[in-house]
């Protein structure tokens, strides 16, 4: 079973936001690297939290920190970026 498929349960329980400079440090890109990794279906794209804001969801930033920390391919990271975002209609489905 996948990480995500294991966790599920736990996410539903609490779900956190993190802006986008919070993960732009933790992480150690810059802005422009990061949309790239979007662009390019690496990395999950932002939550609008406004008209000029977004968030990425902590656990979302979290999966994919280990996945690179595990050498995961670039395809390898585009399938999980899928089943992350993919796991987000679940998760508010599952909170309504």
């Amino acid at each position: 079973m996948s990480r995500t498929g294991t966790i599920i349960m736990k996410r539903t329980e609490y779900l956190q936001i993190e802006r986008k400079p919070a993960v732009l440090q933790r992480i150690g890109l810059s802005r422009s690297t990061l949309h790239s990794k979007i662009q390019q279906g690496l990395w999950c794209p932002p939550i609008s939290l406004g008209a000029r804001a977004v968030g990425f969801l902590e656990h979302e930033t979290d999966e994919l920190i280990a996945a690179h920390i595990n050498g995961y391919s670039p395809e390898q990271l585009r399938e999980l970026v899928k089943n992350l975002v993919a796991e987000r209609a679940m998760l508010v489905g599952a909170e309504s």
